[in-house]
């Protein structure tokens, strides 16, 4: 594993990036600061040892592997578009540091954990979006509606934004509940116009009264060679342990199994006309 120094947290909003930007860096965790009592997955703020301070999602945490791999796909995909999303990094854990811990849940935690796991970049004075109070464009709204609809994301709602503010910009984070049908998938490619009905419940629907003129745009800077450039940075381990469930089919060759996903999003790219069609008779 190559560590790498940590570099300076953006101070606007990232712009659009290429296949080489995509890859992900490694770190290692060196300290469990504290909880953070939220979610599903039970993340943690932790140092690392390029001294960078990270949000950490937990391979052992009751949501699973495919939280992770939800996590650098669809957050990957969020930062080819241009969309603000904090520097995701795979994190080294070692489960001896759960002797440092008090709490018996958070031991069996960092253990069921040991290996590879996800981290964000925390955004240190960040709080949480409150769409009554902090305000985005109609741009804006439109491109994050047409994205959570691509990969069927089900948690940006109002009662759970999972947008953070920080320095008056709104960042974009926790996306382990998107990529629904991956849950129960054997990879083939099922029905990819298929609209996506939570998207109703969108907390930036309202707003997003141009999705017809970004759509265009947004599905051009997702080409195959960009999709095959994210899929790549999901681990070998994570894809493994997704398929270890599965009876045969192309999910047991990790390769494939990047392949299937590349496969998917090219053909819901292609049949999106139906499903952005729902979205925007939702508005009405």
């Amino acid at each position: 594993m190559t560590l790498q120094r940590r570099p300076r947290m953006r101070e606007t909003l990232p712009f659009r990036m290429d296949t080489e930007t995509l890859k992900l860096r490694s770190v290692l965790v060196e300290r469990y600061v504290t909880p953070l009592r939220e979610g599903g997955s039970m993340p943690a703020i932790v140092e690392a040892d390029d001294l960078g301070t990270y949000v950490l999602k937990f391979r052992g945490a009751g949501q699973g592997v495919r939280a992770l791999m939800a996590e650098i796909i669809s957050g990957g995909m969020a930062r080819a578009l241009g969309l603000p999303v904090p520097e995701i990094v795979l994190m080294q854990l070692n489960g001896d540091l759960s002797r440092t811990e008090s709490d018996p849940e958070i031991q069996d935690l960092i253990r069921a954990s040991d290996g590879l796991n996800v981290g964000l970049d925390y955004l240190p004075g960040a709080i949480n979006f409150d769409p009554a109070v902090d305000v985005v464009d109609s741009d804006f709204a439109s491109r994050l509606v047409w994205f959570d609809t691509l990969v069927s994301n089900v948690d940006r709602t109002a009662r759970n934004t999972n947008m953070l503010m920080c320095k008056k910009q709104p960042w974009l984070i926790d996306h382990g509940a998107s990529l629904t049908f991956h849950h129960a998938w054997n990879g083939t490619v099922a029905d990819p116009a298929k609209p996506f009905a939570p998207s109703s419940e969108h907390v930036l629907l309202p707003l997003a009264s141009h999705l017809a003129e970004v759509d265009a745009e947004l599905a051009a800077l997702l080409h195959p060679e960009v999709l095959t450039a994210i899929l790549a940075e999901v681990p070998d381990c994570f894809l493994e342990q997704a398929a270890a469930d599965k009876d045969g089919g192309a999910l047991n060759n990790v390769q494939a199994h990047r392949g299937a996903y590349v496969n998917y999003f090219v053909a819901r790219l292609a049949e999106r006309g139906r499903w952005l069609q729902g979205v925007i008779d939702a508005r009405a």
